[in-house]
């Protein structure tokens, strides 16, 4: 693995952080598309560091279209509380580029990161190259430089043509379901679309598969027949449910009980699944059961059903009020954060949503599964996002479904109008929903810095 050493995970500074997103700045302006799914620029930067993906610990490689943060940080998790040393790469950031790249546990240092970027931006010499491929494979350099037990990749997206692909033997892949999302860039059918996500199986490696609409999992079945991986999926190969009192998962004839996850939402208990499945079986790392019920236990995932109504945000809410925050995106999504509202308020108390969205999503289809459930959608900009939706848009949206669509400034602005129409009597429940970007901006606005 190379001189592992040869650089320190250190305490950050203001200047290294100055330093590190001048470096990021001048990587992002090197290619004119934000996304142009190649391989061919990515293993030409590889190839100039020295190839650094073949020098990787045990990797788990994760794809899908929802759901691929909460399962790596459960597989982090489990991992982790069984001893393990994790590094984990992941996108988008919500506050910080740091928390993209995780070295052994610990989001990298700024003096790291500096010395990475400098790196591959010296190897690059200058090529056009997208900004996820160059910093992919700054990730890559870092997890060659310090010893760890297990790699967890995210697939950024799609998953054939992902900077991440360039692990050539995977200890096992993950195809997290798959829903309609980038039909831009991966085509207009679930067909096309798990096609692209399964491109991330490799020969003989084990692919670990949720929940998924049945031409997807014939895709995903095609493709692991063809290389010969050993399929493992939700219902079939292996269980998980829940009751009032626990979650109980089965496999190969053998049962767990296990305590509910700490993220929230019906949904992450197959998540927990996936990665459960995933790291019973692979023989490189031992995982006791323990480790999985202490790892389901404090495993967390910002922006994934996280409750605010502690943060400084709630100033501007009545009391009793309570605030959550979502970056769900997609209709699959707005389907979970249906179910949770309605878990959380029975429908006999007023519930409010505030959305911002990125241009190409589809945001009639995100909004319609909350109607009759939503009594009020306030549109908000995503500060410092040239391609997220007009807020007039968002809110003619909604009230052509039916809903009271609105407009407000910034979430404050958006916080303070459901303050003045408050019923004290009857403080609302509000979900702040529609992008990772624009939940990246309230977490900050809220003064909370994921770790």
């Amino acid at each position: 693995m190379g001189n592992q050493c040869e650089w320190a995970i250190n305490v950050n500074t203001d200047e290294q952080l100055a330093a590190s997103d001048e470096i990021l700045a001048r990587l992002g302006a090197l290619h004119p598309k934000s996304i142009d799914l190649s391989l061919s620029r990515v293993n030409r930067l590889l190839k100039a560091l020295g190839d650094p993906q073949d020098s990787l610990p045990p990797v788990i490689h994760i794809a899908g279209t929802n759901g691929k943060g909460s399962t790596t940080a459960n597989v982090r998790a489990i991992a982790e509380a069984a001893g393990h040393r994790v590094h984990v790469y992941t996108s988008p950031h919500l506050v910080r580029f740091h928390e993209r790249i995780r070295i052994a546990g610990q989001l990298i240092s700024d003096e790291m990161l500096t010395d990475i970027l400098l790196a591959v931006e010296t190897a690059n010499a200058g090529e056009p190259i997208t900004f996820f491929e160059v910093t992919t494979a700054a990730a890559l350099l870092a997890f060659s430089k310090v010893p760890a037990d297990l790699c967890i990749l995210e697939v950024g997206l799609g998953g054939r043509l992902d900077a991440t692909n360039v692990v050539k033997a995977p200890l096992a892949t993950i195809i997290t379901p798959i829903s309609f999302d980038h039909q831009q860039f991966l085509g207009n059918t679930i067909d096309l679309i798990a096609a692209e996500k399964a491109g991330i199986i490799k020969k003989g490696v084990p692919v670990i598969v949720g929940n998924q609409l049945g031409s997807a999992w014939q895709m995903i079945r095609r493709k692991s027949q063809a290389l010969e991986a050993p399929m493992y999926s939700y219902g079939i190969d292996w269980h998980i449910s829940a009751n009032d009192k626990s979650v109980h998962f089965d496999a190969d004839g053998k049962s767990l009980e296990l305590p509910f996850p700490s993220l929230l939402g019906s949904h992450q208990v197959i998540n927990a699944g996936m990665a459960i499945t995933a790291l019973k079986t692979q023989s490189k790392l031992i995982i006791p059961d323990a480790a999985i019920k202490a790892g389901l236990g404090w495993v967390r995932w910002p922006a994934r059903l996280q409750n605010l109504s502690k943060s400084s945000l709630m100033r501007h809410l009545p009391v009793g009020s309570e605030l959550w925050l979502d970056g769900g995106h997609n209709v699959a999504a707005a389907g979970t954060i249906r179910n949770f509202i309605l878990s959380k308020t029975d429908g006999d108390r007023p519930a409010k949503l505030i959305i911002g969205m990125m241009g190409p999503k589809d945001a009639e289809g995100f909004i319609r599964p909350l109607a009759n459930l939503v009594d009020q959608v306030i549109a908000v900009p995503i500060p410092g996002e040239s391609g997220a939706a007009e807020p007039s848009a968002l809110a003619a949206t909604a009230t052509d479904i039916g809903l009271n669509g609105v407009m407000a400034s910034s979430i404050e602005a958006a916080l303070d109008r459901i303050n003045m129409e408050a019923d004290l009597e009857n403080p609302p429940f509000v979900m702040i929903a529609g992008s990772l970007y624009l939940a990246g901006n309230v977490l900050r606005s809220a003064g909370i810095l994921p770790e």
